[in-house]
């Protein structure tokens, strides 16, 4: 569980790094499994947006009955897990990932989410740890983003340089498997990893079931995005625990709307 303190920290910076780390064991599997996957599809070598539909077996990571614990007390009993990302940042040519909030890119109302980043390598400065601006999710918006398609990055809007401030930001290094939280609205970003060491994150975003996923806002989004053509993929979302409060949600696996459970 969350202390106290890490729950203040977390509302009033936008991120916290539990005392909690996963063990050798899984995080073993995890690299076992990911290295595979990327000699299977290269283009994902660097940065998997969506990796649940392709390795479906890492909900598993997010039913963890300590992680759900830590997410429930930020918010709430009834949890969604709607997508979970791969940041692999591979030695010297890992891209960077410019200042951005994760509210601007998705499909959920109202906005709300939780992320679980996870170290599955060390995360150092040199290798582009994340990197958060302390606070500013506090207005709870979303900023001005503008289209960057420079090459070498791994995601293409870009907060405005007079949304960041520079005097706030902290370095979240961490020892792998432990992992930080963040809030949706939180600016963050990471450099690239121009080091000789691999700087694999694994993200798990939870939202509470309060919101509404909304597969409308999702298509436009990925209209918006995409190449013309591209088919249209929904993103799996998984009831990890308790009920679906808005009763709007369409849930795949093993859990339905239908079901009522908690694994703490």
């Amino acid at each position: 569980m969350l202390s106290q303190t890490e729950i203040d920290h977390y509302h009033e910076n936008g991120y916290v790094i539990p005392d909690y780390s996963l063990d050798d064991h899984t995080l073993q599997d995890i690299k076992e499994k990911h290295s595979l996957f990327v000699k299977q599809h290269p283009e994902f070598a660097d940065y998997c947006p969506a990796i649940l539909p392709w390795l479906p077996e890492f909900v598993d990571i997010g039913r963890n009955p300590r992680i759900l614990r830590m997410i429930s007390q930020i918010l709430g009993e009834d949890i969604a897990l709607w997508n979970s990302s791969f940041f692999a940042k591979p030695p010297y040519v890992g891209s960077k990932t410019p200042w951005h909030q994760d509210g601007k890119y998705w499909a959920m109302r109202p906005l709300a989410t939780c992320t679980v980043w996870i170290a599955i390598d060390d995360a150092t400065i040199e290798n582009g740890c994340l990197q958060v601006v302390r606070g500013s999710h506090q207005d709870q918006r979303v900023r001005h983003h503008e289209l960057n398609t420079a090459d070498g990055l791994a995601l293409d809007l870009e907060l405005v340089a007079d949304e960041v401030d520079n005097t706030k930001i902290d370095y979240l290094e961490m020892k792998a498997g432990q992992m930080s939280l963040h809030d949706v609205y939180l600016v963050h970003g990471s450099e690239p990893n121009t080091s000789p060491n691999p700087r694999r994150g694994m993200t798990l975003r939870f939202m509470p079931t309060a919101s509404h996923f909304d597969r409308y806002i999702e298509k436009q989004i990925f209209d918006a995005r995409s190449p013309e053509g591209s088919d249209f993929q929904p993103l799996p979302v998984y009831l990890m625990q308790g009920i679906d409060q808005c009763e709007l949600n369409d849930f795949v696996g093993d859990f339905t709307k239908a079901e009522s459970i908690s694994i703490l």
